[in-house]
């Protein structure tokens, strides 16, 4: 018999929004702590900057038990993402389940069994709240990486503007102003295009290092969803536990791997100009085919070569007066500048200890199948792992991550196992793959396949579907996981007492 637990989870962005659909589905009582004013997490319209839309085509960017409206155009905006989000959670019955406006500043474990939760709400109030489990679905997107560079508060004074991508969520303020851009991500190519697009002056980017972009389609007819997003494309990458078997066939066929990614390169060279535009990666682009690979803004590399977008490669040293001085000495006069920097991931609510055991002393993570750390009971996380397919990455570890607790995996494993998998995974970013060590070792690219495979099998369904030439060659699609995930033996927990208990810890006194 497996008892109803009351669950609480952290975040209702994507990732948030799968746990508590898992954990209802199984009976199980789900709270969902969410500190901005509404769902969606960085899609929430509050939190996104503009023009924004996915690098990842609908209909792989879905849940599986609901695509994308037909509508849609094959990359939806920001816009259209948070009204899916949206109408998931009202179809599901997830809204009720959310307490908006409210964060979590403290997990402790509890000497039982679970956490005690500490919550802070609008009005300043806080109280500790008992659950017997935690899902924490606070994603890559969660803590701001804003460099603070000398002499920020006098360009402000005079009349500057520094903000962050996650902050600039008006498309008119850059309009008749000169716009410094700091970053190469996706985010960073997307406000400068929008910038030009909205009438700013004049848009500067200034990047450390040019990295591969990848276009929507490559040479402008063939959708890269069908050369990346495949078993085929994928069986091009050794995963970390691959056995001798399997490394002997990768060295046979290393020469026409290589010229594959020759070819691609010179693809990409001739189709951008990366050349001409002085933006040619120093990299080997199958080493970048990892969660740091982004999709190329429409127009980017254009606009560089019509010179509406100036390129600097250096960073911020600082600001004097209304300009930004560059580690190249370059002096670039800016009215705005939007720091394209990215996030880092970071769980301060976790005390030192906690901390340690689960962050590596070289940033990386120890969460088995990216999703538990045997040291952390009742806690697991969903949606940390970074991933082109966000939505069926959290759905599928969503469902894993219950069942675990459940004891209902059909491959439960022991402590041991799970501190085998995770030795083995650090040894492998840190010899084998080192790309793979961005994101705190949690990104799931180029493996999808691999790693969703592994969750099934976890779970004790079929890991792939029956057409071996579908499953071989087609793009993630899915609604052949709804179908998968359909066949894992059901069962509900049946409920008992609550057992979340709140104890008001402090209300700050008024200023």
């Amino acid at each position: 018999m497996v008892t109803q637990r009351n669950v609480c989870v952290i975040g209702s962005g994507i990732s948030g929004l799968a746990a508590a659909k898992a954990f209802r589905e199984r009976g199980h009582s789900v709270t969902v702590i969410e500190r901005g004013p509404d769902l969606g997490g960085v899609w929430d319209p509050s939190r996104s900057y503009p023009d924004v839309k996915t690098q990842t085509p609908k209909g792989i960017y879905a849940f599986s038990q609901m695509p994308m409206p037909d509508d849609y155009p094959e990359w939806p905006s920001g816009g259209q993402v948070f009204a899916y989000l949206r109408a998931y959670a009202e179809r599901f019955g997830l809204v009720p389940l959310i307490r908006f406006g409210q964060s979590v500043s403290a997990l402790k474990k509890r000497s039982d069994r679970g956490w005690d939760v500490t919550v802070a709400g609008a009005d300043g109030a806080s109280q500790t709240e008992s659950y017997d489990f935690v899902a924490l679905c606070t994603g890559q997107f969660s803590q701001k990486n804003k460099p603070v560079h000398p002499g920020a508060d006098d360009f402000r004074a005079m009349g500057g503007t520094v903000l962050h991508s996650s902050e600039h969520t008006d498309a008119e303020t850059v309009r008749g102003k000169r716009v410094i851009v700091l970053g190469y991500s996706k985010s960073a190519t997307d406000v400068a295009v929008s910038a030009v697009k909205h009438g700013a002056q004049g848009v500067t980017l200034v990047y450390l290092d040019p990295a591969w972009k990848i276009p929507y389609f490559f040479g402008g007819l063939i959708n890269f969803k069908n050369i990346l997003y495949c078993r085929a494309a994928e069986s091009m990458f050794l995963p970390f536990n691959a056995g001798p078997v399997r490394r002997l066939v990768q060295k046979f066929a290393a020469p026409l791997i290589w010229a594959n990614w020759r070819t691609l390169e010179t693809l990409l060279k001739t189709q951008f100009k990366l050349k001409k535009n002085g933006l040619l990666p120093k990299t080997r682009i199958e080493d970048d085919i990892h969660c740091n690979l982004a999709v190329e803004t429409p127009g980017f590399y254009k606009l560089v070569t019509e010179g509406k977008i100036k390129t600097i490669q250096g960073t911020i040293a600082s600001y004097e007066g209304k300009s930004a001085v560059l580690t190249g000495g370059q002096r670039v006069p800016a009215d705005l500048v939007v720091m394209a920097t990215g996030w880092r991931q970071e769980i301060p609510i976790l005390d030192a200890a906690d901390r340690a055991k689960l962050i590596d002393t070289d940033g990386q993570y120890k969460l088995y199948r990216m999703i538990v750390n045997p040291d952390l009971p009742d806690l697991g996380f969903v949606g940390f792992n970074s991933s082109f397919a966000t939505n069926l990455s959290a759905e599928l570890g969503a469902n894993w991550l219950v069942r675990f607790m459940d004891g209902k995996l059909a491959r439960q494993p022991s402590r041991a196992q799970m501190e085998a998998g995770i030795a083995r995974s650090l040894e492998w970013r840190r010899t084998e793959r080192p790309s793979a060590k961005s994101y705190g070792g949690l990104c799931i690219a180029p493996y999808h396949n691999h790693h969703f495979s592994a969750l099934l099998g976890d779970i004790g369904v079929r890991t792939r579907e029956a057409n071996p030439v579908t499953a071989a060659f087609a793009p993630l699609r899915p609604p052949v996981y709804a179908e998968l995930l359909k066949q894992a033996p059901a069962y509900r927990a049946e409920p008992v007492t609550p057992s979340v208990s709140l104890r008001t810890v402090g209300t700050p006194r008024a200023a």
